[in-house]
């Protein structure tokens, strides 16, 4: 599962008069430095394998690459990951806007491509005339500040 150490705050305020609830949401302000980062230390973004028989962690990996720093920081991200049978896990998520492959066993990565834009979706897998394709969709912008798309990109698995 992908994760992130963001501070951000949000201020619960009374709903209206017709509302079914007694409360909603008003705001929702991340707290960043001068620079635009999480106002937490280091790293931003994680992806975890967790081993859902003992609740260990099996690896764990800094997500995403921070075009400010050379250091391994990792990112903001949005969107799940997706594994398919054989162990690959594929995801985007990320605001660097790339989508990779890793190996679901170990978390070393395989591959990575630079997307048009974000992929802040949850990447599907499918199968057509026996060979298997990842799809991700790529929109970017939003909550993660970066270019907004409108691009579906598909691999084909080897």
């Amino acid at each position: 599962m992908n994760s992130q150490n963001l501070a951000s705050i949000h201020q619960l305020v009374d709903s209206a008069p017709n509302s079914p609830y007694p409360f909603s949401l008003k705001g929702y302000t991340k707290i960043r430095d001068s620079k635009g980062n999480s106002g937490v230390k280091p790293p931003f973004g994680l992806l975890t394998a967790i081993d859902l028989n003992k609740g260990d962690f099996t690896w764990q990996k800094v997500f995403g690459r921070h075009d400010q720093t050379t250091r391994e920081v990792g990112t903001e991200n949005m969107g799940g990951p997706v594994v398919t049978a054989s162990g690959l896990l594929f995801i985007g998520a990320t605001r660097d806007e790339m989508f990779r492959a890793y190996d679901a066993a170990t978390g070393a990565v395989l591959f990575e491509a630079k997307l048009p834009a974000g992929g802040y979706a949850t990447p599907a897998t499918y199968m057509v005339n026996g060979k298997q394709y990842v799809v991700i969709a790529c929109g970017g912008g939003g909550r993660m500040t970066t270019k907004s798309g409108d691009a579906y990109v598909a691999f084909a698995l080897p």
